[in-house]
This record gives structure tokens, C-alpha cells and sequence, in this order.
């Protein structure tokens, strides 16, 4: 442990500097730096349950998790971390003043030993796949037990820790339990070193999601802002180097479809300058939302600059790309899109999502590509085809009803969990 503590403050510096060059595109970045430090005004009543989720994805699957413990346990303070400004953001949206917030200490002793001493939790929740080695064993000596939920390990990032040996193993070791959402997923963590019969398999939550009335409302709406007869398609959540391929994509798509129109998602705000500079140079008619104008019938990309707004355009759209995938990130959410009744496209790279998408396309819901080529083909054929798009469309929507129900075995866990006194790890 002091060879990984040691390589972090060794590392802290490039840390901080690559946090500031985030912060000239994303200023939010370098606002309450101190509480990665675990320094932070106020405080919850001790003995609460800590909840850690990364970004806007894992604070809205918790957030069912969050209104259950509200409810069924009052007494207990609830503190929500994340560790993006967005995610920071999605935090404040759907619960205000009801928890209390701040960003994720930084994995170094004294961080986590200022922080702690400040939150006093009697639980710590960790989503997906957040293993900090400091963290677990810091919780492990305070007596704080620990619980991965919607616990997630890809086949590469397995193969990393692995390659760490007895390190690893004595890391998750220190685990208390893992509620992980897919049987491989379980046999990974068990292989890492944690214990067997501390983890089961739930499912993800994340199919447990539901769309509130207020969004299909506004649907409706949005679909007049954009053209009611038009054809649309999503390019959800995509990353550098991705949008270079959706509008190769759109460009064969407008060749057979010229009233089609591409709603473009980037996934991180502080590159929506670059892309819509990206739509000015391509020569692209494009509208965006921040400028709050309806799109002209000539308008053929319709850029998405505003934080929060996914599920409503994936309720106007009749196809939807999942970025993250033409690029080597791993993949996003696919559920958002198929619960909502919409076919499902994505690419070769969703090793963070092995699962659900083999799910998905076992089902006849989505279906996998190699190239932009391949991506246009597929969108061009379901916006000519009303009816395959309703049949691929329903097979999503039975696919995320039929495994629904990870949620309540997470919150069965986490009951028992808060019944029972810490067992030590070793």
C-alpha cells in the first residue's frame, strides 16, 4: 500500500495540472477544489450511509437506491459524492437540499482520513466499479463496511488488476459485499479476491429506470421545436474523434434521406464549441439548443448544448446511436434509449457494457456496427421502415421491462447489510 501511496503523490501534481487544463474548457473543474481534499463547509449527522457515484449516468440509477433509504430510513443522513462537475450538477437537480453533497476526496490517507472524520458514515455505497485501494482500507480499519453496487469489471480491466497480484487480491478482499449485474462480472470480482458468498448477482439497476410523465410531456413539445414529419435520428453521448464519424454516417443518410435530421449529444460540455465549430467547417445547417430557435426544414443537424436533456430527445428520435463506442471508451447506456421504445445502434468498442448490449441484440433490439458505413446503412433502413422500427423498437421496450427488479435485491442487500455488525475481512 505505501508503493500505491507513495506513486500518488508522486502523480498529484500532473493530477492538478491536468484538472486546471480541463478547467480553461469546463471552468466548473476548478470550482470547490478544497473538497477533493476533504475540505468542505457543513457537515451530515454522523452514522449515515455514504453513496459514491462517478458521474450523471450512476447519480440517476442511484437514484431509486437514494428515495428508498430517504424513506424507509430517515435517521440516517445521506451524503452523495461524485466526481465531475456534471455529475455534480445531476446531483443538485434531483435532490437539492435533501442529502448532502460534495465531490470524492482524493485516494490519499490524510484526504480520506479529513473526510471521513467529517461524514461518519456507517456505510459506504460504491457504484459500479470505483475501487480505491486507500479508501477500502481506511473504511476496513474505521469499522465502515462497504458495498459495490451494480458492480461492473470488464474482461480488460480485469486483466489489469490481475496483472497487480496480491495487491489486488488484498483490495478487494477488503470489500464487504458486491451486488454485481451480470453472473461473468460476479466470477471477475470473485477471481480479484473477493470472497464468494459476499457477492451475488442482481442484474443492473440501471434496467429499473423509468421515464417520468414530465419527460414525455415535454417530448411532445420538442418534437414541434424540431419538425413534427421529420426524420430523426440521435448520435447520443459521443466523444472525440466520434462526431467525425456520425456526420460521415449523416452525410450518406442525407444522400437517401435529404429531410433527415441528426441530433447531436456530445457527452462532456466542454466540447461543444469544438463541435459545433467541427459543424462550421463540415458546412453543416445546424441549430443549436442553448440558441432555443425551432429548426428550419434545410437544418440538418441539431446540436444539443444543453446538460440533462438525453431522455427528452430520445423520446423524439425514431433511431438512436449510443456514442462512446466508434471510439475506444467502452460504451454508454443503451437502456435509456431501448425502454423508450427506440431501435438501438452502437459500435464495436462497449466492453464496459458487454451485457446488456449482447442483451440487447440477442433480443432483436439493437444492432452492432464496425465503421460509419455500416452506421448509415443501418439508420437509412429504419428511417424508411416505420414498421421495423416499431418491431425493433418493442423488442427494447419488452427487453428492459423483462429485467427490471435489480433494485429491490440491491436494496434487499443493502437492508441486511445495515442489520448486521461489520465482519472483518481477514
Amino acid at each position: 500500500m505505501r508503493v500505491y501511496t507513495g506513486l500518488l503523490y508522486l502523480l498529484l501534481p500532473l493530477v492538478l495540472l491536468r484538472l486546471l487544463w480541463r478547467s480553461l474548457r469546463a471552468p466548473a473543474y476548478r470550482e470547490r477544489l478544497g473538497e477533493r481534499f476533504g475540505l468542505f463547509e457543513g457537515a451530515p449527522l454522523p452514522g449515515g450511509i455514504w453513496i459514491h457515484a462517478v458521474s450523471v449516468g450512476e447519480v440517476q440509477a442511484i437514484e431509486p437506491l437514494v428515495r428508498h433509504l430517504q424513506k424507509r430510513h430517515p435517521e440516517l443522513a445521506i451524503t452523495l459524492t461524485t466526481s465531475t462537475p456534471t455529475g455534480s450538477e445531476r446531483a443538485r437537480v434531483l435532490f437539492g437540499r435533501d442529502l448532502f453533497h460534495v465531490y470524492f476526496p482524493y485516494d490519499l490517507p490524510w484526504c480520506l482520513k479529513r473526510f471521513l472524520r467529517r461524514v461518519q458514515p456507517c456505510m459506504l455505497v460504491m457504484v459500479e466499479t470505483e475501487i480505491w485501494p486507500n479508501l477500502l482500507q481506511q473504511c476496513e480499519e474505521q469499522g465502515i463496511i462497504t458495498l459495490l453496487a451494480n458492480g461492473r469489471l470488464s474482461e480488460r480491466s480485469a486483466r489489469g488488476y490481475a496483472r497487480l497480484g496480491g495487491f489486488s487480491r488484498r483490495v478487494f478482499g477488503r470489500i464487504r459485499a458486491v451486488a454485481a449485474q451480470s453472473p461473468a462480472d460476479a466470477e471477475r470480482f470473485v477471481q480479484l479476491g473477493v470472497r464468494r458468498e459476499r457477492v451475488q448477482v442482481t442484474g443492473s439497476i440501471k434496467f429499473d429506470m423509468r421515464i417520468p410523465a414530465s419527460v414525455q410531456e415535454q417530448a411532445q413539445v420538442v418534437k414541434r421545436l424540431l419538425g413534427e414529419d421529420r426524420p430523426v435520428w440521435i448520435a447520443a453521448s459521443t466523444h472525440e474523434g466520434e462526431e467525425e464519424q456520425v456526420l460521415a454516417a449523416h452525410a450518406r443518410i442525407l444522400e437517401k434521406i435529404p429531410l433527415a435530421l441528426l441530433l447531436l449529444v456530445p457527452r462532456h460540455p466542454e466540447r461543444f464549441e469544438r463541435v459545433a465549430a467541427l459543424l462550421q467547417r463540415q458546412g453543416y445547417r445546424f441549430v443549436r439548443r442553448s440558441m432555443l430557435v425551432p429548426c428550419e426544414p434545410h437544418t440538418q443537424v441539431f446540436l444539443v448544448d444543453t446538460m440533462g436533456e438525453l431522455p427528452l430527445f430520445l423520446g423524439v428520435t425514431d433511431a438512436a446511436f449510443i456514442g462512446g463506442s466508434l471510439v475506444e471508451t467502452g460504451g454508454h447506456n443503451m437502456l435509456e434509449a431501448a425502454a423508450q421504445g427506440v431501435p438501438v445502434v452502437f459500435g464495436p468498442h462497449v466492453f464496459n457494457f458487454t451485457a446488456i448490449a449482447s442483451l440487447l441484440r440477442n433480443k432483436g433490439a439493437a444492432v452492432q456496427v464496425r465503421d460509419s458505413n455500416e452506421l448509415a446503412k443501418v439508420v437509412s433502413a429504419w428511417l424508411g421502415d416505420a414498421s421495423e422500427r416499431s418491431r425493433i423498437g418493442e423488442n427494447g421496450r419488452r427487453a428492459v421491462e423483462g429485467n427490471r427488479g435489480a433494485l429491490e435485491r440491491l436494496v434487499e442487500i443493502v437492508e441486511e447489510l445495515l442489520r448486521q455488525p461489520l465482519i472483518p475481512s481477514r
